[in-house]
């Protein structure tokens, strides 16, 4: 088993300019925040402002306070995602100012297609056939989006393009430095992401010598990185609830035009 424990420094310089970045966990919940911060970091750093990481496309199921400070940050240039705030606590607002200002694109996306597109990519063809989007006005709103016609039955379909990714980020309750994890019951689309991304980090919670059970398999990861308390303030059931307080101080903050200062309390 080779040993793929790294820094989270170190983890964070895989991501290139330019590529798809997909973050895993689902809403407020076990989302890769520590390795986040880390990237924000990364990019704020004039010694590496040559391989900052920037003009992102964030890859998401659902984005949250995880994603919202990747928009804050000036990292993300395009978003793919079906949702994107902050549950209970209403909208993301780096998100919400940056779209209504046009400042970054928007590619439309629901359930389905990113389902069906992920399914593509595992498959390694170039679309997933569903009925999803049929009778809606989705179709106009992504024509890269086609419909086909199904040979054996001539039914319609919705033919959903496959949804490359460069990175994907998995926090974990439990790593071993071979890269296997245990990431709870919530998966997610992480197992998915951990199959079809070029390159697969895995934070967690806390790291042990050998895992004999594990949801995320060893063969799939390049890196893996400790970060106790990695999720805050999104929840990781069973260690620890969300941060209210810390979600709600942050929304005031970006509401504030204070963005930059919040962000300077975990960049020191």
């Amino acid at each position: 088993m080779r040993d793929k424990l790294v820094s989270l420094a170190d983890a964070a310089a895989l991501v290139r300019p330019g590529d798809t970045l997909a973050l895993g966990g689902m809403t407020l919940y076990r989302r890769p925040v520590a390795f986040v911060w880390e990237l924000v970091r990364r990019a704020r750093d004039s010694r590496a402002r040559e391989e900052a990481p920037g003009d992102l496309t964030l890859l998401c199921f659902t984005a949250s306070y995880e994603s919202d400070l990747l928009v804050g940050a000036g990292l993300v240039r395009r978003v793919r995602s079906c949702y994107f705030g902050l549950e209970a606590f209403g909208l993301a607002p780096m998100f919400t100012q940056a779209a209504n200002r046009g400042e970054i694109e928007i590619v439309e996306e629901s359930e389905a297609s990113l389902a069906f597109g992920l399914r593509a990519e595992l498959a390694t063809v170039g679309f997933m056939p569903g009925r999803g989007w049929l009778g809606t006005d989705m179709l106009k709103l992504r024509p890269d989006v086609r419909t086909v016609l199904d040979p054996y039955t001539g039914e319609e379909l919705v033919a959903f393009p496959a949804i490359p990714c460069n990175v994907a980020v998995i926090h974990a309750l439990q790593a071993d430095p071979g890269g296997n994890a245990l990431i709870g019951k919530n998966h997610g689309v992480d197992l998915e992401l951990s199959l079809l991304a070029q390159t697969v980090i895995v934070t967690a919670e806390e790291i042990v010598p050998r895992l004999d059970q594990a949801d995320v398999v060893g063969f799939t990861v390049a890196a893996v990185a400790h970060a106790p308390r990695g999720a805050w303030p999104t929840s990781c059931h069973p260690l620890y609830p969300l941060g209210g307080g810390e979600l709600l101080d942050y929304i005031d903050a970006c509401q504030a035009g204070e963005f930059s200062r919040y962000a300077g309390k975990y960049l020191t």
